[in-house]
């Protein structure tokens, strides 16, 4: 077998749904299977997806178990080459699948590769890349220099914008949402600590990589990702599951040697994770004033089969539509406008490149597609 995918899966069945629907277009021609662990879900997720996917191996446990302990399962189960974790809130490309398999075979140093990551609004998203995040690298990130000198090779390591973001390049940190890992690599550093419950995982693993003589990449290759649909960034489990992997990662690499800069870092982790808290209270009371609700607006590219029921979806939703044909733009921003693509019609590879297309062109403006198991699926 050259790749196994394993995603985990938490009460996100839609996402992951249209998620694997990519990867089985995305694995055509290759060797590969597809593994789902199931964390608990109560929303009926292996149930609703069992009976569409009858050729994925399901692994249900039987309580949160975490990111690190599913995905370690699933890898001990499997017997490829590669392995792709990869998050249940993201959508492959045949093409990032295979230029990345591709590189991994003609670069034998490689332990990793990542994809270039993409919002749902087409943007890049830097944590497709990242440096070390040592104790200066992650003061200049907490301390906001690195936005004033991003492309600085020191104080601008963390997102590496000194890298063209369109050439493969060598890296230091890849993100879990799309990480292809080498059996070989794993098996000389170990696989993903469990002591990381979520988030920080892929931190650790990078870094134990590189320094087991292995090489990080990146390339080039589109892959969206909703951003933690499972878990909401504004959520207070969020910020306390976040801000304590990162605690646990300065412990575990960085607090014999930095002991006085690692000790600077760890505060300013929970002055950070202080203020996160902070703004997630007063977005919280803000809601609870009555506010006018934004008006969605679909630029809609649709099969003609699906054109009527799709309208009425969107009607429903309380949204204006207007139909368009593939490959042209929005003529004008609109509120809350969000492109709304037929995945019966257009491949995933298409849509991503549409989508990614209108971003460079300076338009505000959200992903939204149609499958008629699961309907209009917005991020």
């Amino acid at each position: 077998m050259k790749l196994s995918v394993i995603i985990v899966n938490y009460n996100v069945r839609r996402y992951l749904f249209q998620c694997l629907c990519s990867v089985k277009a995305a694995i055509v021609g290759l060797d590969a299977d597809v593994w789902v662990v199931d964390n608990a879900s109560q929303d009926g997720s292996i149930a609703f997806l069992r009976s569409h996917f009858p050729e994925i191996h399901f692994i249900e446990n039987e309580e949160n178990v975490g990111f690190s302990r599913a995905n370690n399962a699933a890898i001990r189960m499997t017997q490829s080459e590669y392995v792709l974790l990869l998050n249940p809130d993201t959508i492959v490309t045949h093409a990032a699948i295979l230029e990345c398999v591709r590189w991994m075979d003609e670069h034998p140093d490689a332990g990793s590769v990542g994809a270039a990551l993409h919002n749902a609004s087409g943007s890049f998203a830097w944590e497709s890349r990242r440096g070390v995040p040592t104790p200066f690298v992650s003061f200049c990130k907490i301390s906001g220099l690195n936005r004033l000198f991003p492309r600085h090779h020191v104080i601008g390591r963390y997102y590496m914008r000194y890298l063209d973001r369109n050439e493969a390049s060598e890296i230091d940190i890849l993100s879990g949402a799309y990480m292809m890992l080498r059996r070989k690599a794993l098996d000389q550093v170990g696989l993903l600590d469990e002591t990381f419950f979520m988030y920080g995982e892929d931190i650790d693993l990078s870094y134990r990589l590189l320094r087991g003589g292995w090489k990080n990449y990146y390339i080039p290759r589109p892959v969206l990702h909703y951003k933690g649909e499972s878990e909401h960034p504004s959520t207070i489990r969020y910020v306390n599951v976040f801000h304590q992997a990162m605690i646990i990662f300065y412990e575990k690499h960085f607090s014999k040697k930095y002991f006085l800069s690692g000790f600077l870092i760890r505060m300013a982790v929970y002055f950070k994770a202080f203020l996160t808290l902070c703004k997630h209270g007063i977005s919280k009371v803000f809601r609870l004033f009555p506010h006018r609700e934004a008006h969605l607006h679909f630029y809609c590219y649709c099969g003609a089969a699906n054109k009527e029921v799709v309208e009425r979806l969107a009607h429903e939703q309380g949204a204006t539509i207007e139909f368009a044909e593939f490959g042209q733009y929005p003529t004008e921003n609109k509120n809350t406008a969000f492109m709304l693509f037929d995945t019966t019609t257009y491949s995933y590879d298409q849509i991503l490149a549409h989508l990614v297309q209108a971003s460079e062109k300076g338009m505000t403006i959200c992903l939204a597609t149609y499958t008629p198991q699961i309907g209009i699926l917005l991020p």
